[in-house]
């Protein structure tokens, strides 16, 4: 008897093909368990609308199957997208804003491309921190006017996270296989930490951004969630258009990894620094090297001296690029902004300063110089992050939560695995990062410490 909670993408492939289950019945038992979990009164309101087409996508798969064609090994798996990525279909894309509820886009996102030609079903898009937090300053975790607050699966009193939230807790809450999210400055990871699940955040550039509701061009990246690191792995193959980073993940070993600890495990919470010390002792006890205290490269506030002065120069540009590509009513972030504060008591729980921010600097000289010097920072930055690597021959890093914004906006991979839990029920993550474009030297290291010492707990609901 086939059981879907917790079960892999390998669980799911090798259950259809002992005939125990089909893709149509796999997708099926998800939808069940998204309406008796997630959109039930007092649910995790974690998605936000189903594809109406996904049963005959699922059972297109197994017709495919039946015929003896397998597009790979997310061939008919189930998948749900954060409401900012394009779907070509009968859903909307619109970021969580009630702005853009008429946005049905006109093409796929890139990566959805790469998606379903893998055969992935998509089974629905899942709320988001609207606008990805980008909207004001002060909103709630997983808050957005379209899809209301999402929930922390583990503890629904306590933060889910964001802005990926819903791409997170559906992942956590068994909703779906896996799911896409997309980060600026933590938006991945943060939410994989705070609900159990694995999250990576690939090498800015890595993947293809186009058909995205965007931050930054610079910044912004989508990158796969998962409840195990193979699985994130397999779906960040797919999203790149054709990567293997699963192989050979069952050689990688603890022994010899070389480990360096990005400044001080100095987390307000307690509960954290702890779990960080036993995790650290038990991995120098399976033989990877440990190197502590290596010191950090950017000041206090990295994302004020780095990450918002270029967030805040791109992000008009961008957006309105990005509804130029759409058949949304919206044409321009002005219109947003303006359709907001004529539909406040709908759309502006929280306001809208940070757009109101962006749409309204009027000093276009001072903005370039210093959307200029920050990019220098950047740079001096990752090449400062690069150096530690270099001279001491790390495999990789280990932060405390307190430094998972140094990845994003140095461009770095980085990404998180579950090792404990606090005492209210959330979880606790482990927070790596990698060399450039060395995601598959991040995936083997999460790997390896994953079956050492990874504590993924599925939720009691």
């Amino acid at each position: 008897m086939f059981k879907l909670e917790e079960a892999t993408i390998a669980n799911m492939q090798a259950a259809v093909a002992r005939g125990e289950i089909s893709y149509k019945e796999l997708a099926l038992m998800y939808l069940r368990r998204i309406a008796e979990v997630d959109s039930c009164e007092g649910g995790h309101n974690s998605v936000l609308e189903v594809n109406p087409d996904a049963l005959e996508i699922a059972r297109a798969m197994d017709e495919e199957r039946a015929r003896g064609i397998s597009r790979g090994p997310l061939h008919g798996i189930p998948i749900l997208l954060k409401d900012n990525i394009n779907t070509s279909d009968k859903m909307r894309t619109t970021a969580g804003s009630l702005a853009l509820a008429d946005n049905f886009a006109p093409r796929n996102a890139d990566i959805v491309r790469y998606l379903r030609k893998a055969g992935a079903v998509i089974l629905g898009k899942v709320n988001m921190t609207e606008f990805a937090n980008w909207m004001t300053k002060g909103m709630t975790n997983g808050y957005s006017s379209r899809g209301g607050q999402v929930k922390n699966p583990y503890n629904h009193a306590e933060d889910a996270s964001g802005s990926s939230t819903g791409s997170a807790v559906a992942v956590a809450a068994n909703l779906c296989a896996v799911s896409v999210g997309t980060e600026t400055h933590g938006s991945i990871v943060a939410p994989a930490m705070a609900n159990g699940i694995v999250g990576i955040k690939p090498t800015a550039g890595l993947l293809r951004g186009r058909g995205i509701i965007p931050i930054s061009n610079t910044l912004d990246t989508s990158g796969p969630m998962a409840r195990t690191v193979r699985d994130a792995a397999i779906l960040l193959g797919v999203l790149q258009g054709g990567g293997d980073y699963a192989r050979n993940l069952d050689s990688t070993s603890l022994k010899g990894l070389r480990i360096g600890i990005y400044g001080e495990a100095n987390d307000e919470n307690v509960e954290f620094n702890a779990a960080l010390e036993r995790a650290l002792n038990a991995l120098a006890a399976a033989g990877a090297a440990i190197t502590p205290d290596i010191p950090g490269v950017t000041p206090e506030a990295p994302w004020d001296y780095i990450g918002w002065p270029i967030a805040k120069h791109e992000f008009k540009r961008c957006m309105d690029h990005y509804l130029s590509t759409v058949n949304a009513k919206m044409k321009t972030l002005q219109e947003i902004v303006d359709f907001n504060e004529v539909n406040s008591d709908t759309c502006l729980k929280y306001g809208q300063t940070l757009l109101a921010e962006c749409l309204h600097e009027t000093d276009g000289r001072l903005i370039a110089d210093e959307y200029i010097e920050a990019l220098h920072r950047r740079q001096k930055a990752a090449n400062d992050l690069n150096k530690i690597f270099a001279d001491n021959n790390f495999d990789i890093l280990i932060g405390a939560a307190a430094h998972m914004g140094i990845a994003p906006l140095t461009g770095l991979p980085s990404g998180t695995i579950p090792i404990d839990a606090r005492r209210n029920g959330v979880p606790i993550g482990l927070y790596f990062i990698a060399r450039p474009f060395d995601e598959a030297g991040l995936i083997r290291a999460m790997y390896a410490v994953e079956q050492a010492i990874g504590k993924r707990q599925a939720p009691k609901k």
